[in-house]
């Protein structure tokens, strides 16, 4: 299978292929809990042709942390802050850690 056959969407986190309802399923929460996520700016919805939200496995991935969250009795906006944070941090240690990769010298004996 190629990466332009029509099979290799299933394969992209970022491809929205489950319906609110799926979604919500899928996580063990509520469509409203997910439409609270949104109003927060934490994930975006992709919309169908027909308006319907459709979310991404990476969108469920950060919707299911923040269930975890709430669930240990964070309020909403602190756990999406906290997520968003969280992802932060993690971009930016790679890109620290692809910054030392490149500028790390040829030779690992020459820096001693």
């Amino acid at each position: 299978m190629t990466a332009d056959t029509p099979h290799a969407r299933l394969d992209d986190d970022d491809y929205p292929a489950y319906t609110m309802g799926r979604a919500a399923d899928m996580i063990g929460t509520t469509p409203s809990f997910l439409r609270t996520l949104g109003e927060a700016r934490l994930i975006t919805p992709l919309r169908s042709p027909g308006g319907h939200r459709r979310y991404s496995r990476y969108q469920l991935r950060i919707a299911a942390r923040a269930r975890e969250l709430v669930d240990r009795g964070t309020p909403i906006e602190a756990a999406c802050r906290i997520i968003i944070l969280e992802d932060q941090l993690e971009e930016a240690q790679r890109i620290n850690a692809e910054h030392r990769r490149t500028t790390a010298p040829a030779d690992p004996t020459a820096a001693a």
